[in-house]
């Protein structure tokens, strides 16, 4: 059942919230019918070829819902510059830049995850905004956080907006806030969804006393301020500071070497270390952080609304100030940015500027992943491929 995979069986016990048990759930009384030895919980470091087919073929099935969403999102691209042939209309670049997006191809089908459809879940969320249906898309989002709490990052930015642009049904000529348009009926139908979705999500573990047990395995703060592999985020240079400070101390014989503990943050393991030189970074710091970070584009979504558009900014702004600042942050945290990015990015040059080094980078980030001399040229490969069409193809766009 579900509510064992939050027990501490293993090392590869479920991190994820309960919705994403169930998936599991549903998929094991699938993956019996391929290789029953798979579901065998002791049975760790298991490999057979029809347990590597059934993982492959099932991600690529669930990414239907991607698809699904990637064509929802086309409808609400503006095709102002469109061009004569296919292949230079928007909409057409748009579908390429998500569907075969370098990221999200390696993450899910080469190092094998089931982002696709969760990213497809996120992008149908904001394409039921941009088309005026709040209700779906909060509906689509709040399952979303019960299938992956790291979309708690742009978390605000869907009750900020919310709250502006739907329980606030009309502005002021200036464009600001016109309180008495406040509609309790609307607030009162977008808090019952999160309620409904969360009782259904949490309730059976409140029931089973597990509660705590789920947090526990949703926030492992023990884990340590950064991933095994780290995201090029600020705390990797403030770790990098600090092994050079610390190997400048030992030179000038100012840190004694017998007080240096001998794991450090470059050991590449996920376990909770104190830094050498510099003070040592707790959760608190790091949320206090990144809610400094995100409140500029907060404050601008409330009192400079500017419409789904806006929305959209607000909530890839909020995603790097996460990736920047965040406690563990996963180095695939980037795509939470990069995917919403390819929506603005076949509307304006600048945008699209914006778009192509945030991929290169972000993208690159990406490559530690795919560690082993086999998949050296294929990750190569595939970010050329990927890069060169994105720069040619918007920029015919934007000629």
């Amino acid at each position: 059942m579900p509510s064992h995979s939050y027990l501490a069986t293993s090392e590869w016990t479920l991190d994820y919230p309960p919705f994403f048990a169930w998936f599991e759930y549903v998929l094991s009384h699938v993956a019996k019918y391929f290789d029953q030895a798979m579901l065998n919980v002791h049975n760790l470091n298991y490999c057979s070829s029809r347990t590597l087919f059934f993982q492959r073929f099932s991600v690529i099935f669930t990414d239907a819902l991607f698809v699904y969403a990637v064509y929802e999102c086309c409808k609400c691209i503006n095709g102002k510059k469109a061009g004569k042939e296919l292949t230079e209309k928007p909409k057409f670049i748009l579908s390429v830049l998500l569907l075969w997006n370098f990221g999200l191809l390696i993450v899910d089908h080469i190092h094998f995850q089931y982002n696709g459809f969760l990213f497809g879940l996120m992008l149908l969320s904001i394409a039921r905004l941009f088309q005026k249906r709040h209700v779906e898309g909060a509906f689509f989002f709040a399952v979303l956080l019960h299938l992956k709490h790291i979309y708690f990052y742009v978390a605000p930015v869907y009750s900020i907006y919310l709250l502006r642009s739907y329980c606030f049904t009309a502005n002021k000529p200036d464009g600001s806030v016109r309180w008495n348009s406040f509609s309790f009926v609307r607030v009162i139908l977008l808090g019952l969804i999160v309620f409904l979705v969360s009782a259904l999500s949490l309730g059976p573990f409140l029931a089973l006393n597990q509660l705590p047990q789920v947090f526990s395995r949703l926030f492992p703060f023990k884990r340590g301020l950064c991933h095994a592999y780290w995201a090029p985020n600020f705390w990797a240079l403030y770790n990098a500071l600090d092994k050079v400070l610390s190997v400048i101390g030992l030179e000038l014989k100012l840190l004694d070497p017998n007080k240096i503990p001998k794991a450090s943050m470059t050991s590449g393991l996920v376990q909770q270390f104190q830094h050498i030189v510099l003070p040592s970074v707790t959760p608190l710091a790091t949320l206090i952080c990144t809610l400094i970070a995100i409140l500029p584009s907060i404050f601008c979504l409330w009192f400079k609304p500017q419409g789904p558009r806006g929305f959209l900014r607000c909530l890839i702004l909020c995603a790097l100030s996460s990736f920047m600042f965040g406690w563990h942050v996963h180095e695939k945290a980037i795509l939470l940015a990069i995917l919403p990015m390819s929506l603005l990015s076949v509307e304006k040059a600048g945008d699209a500027s914006i778009f192509l080094i945030l991929t290169t980078t972000g993208h690159y980030s990406l490559f530690p992943l795919l560690f082993t001399a086999p998949e050296l040229l294929i990750k190569i490969l595939l970010m050329l491929l990927f890069s060169i069409y994105s720069i040619t193809s918007l920029k015919i766009l934007f000629r």
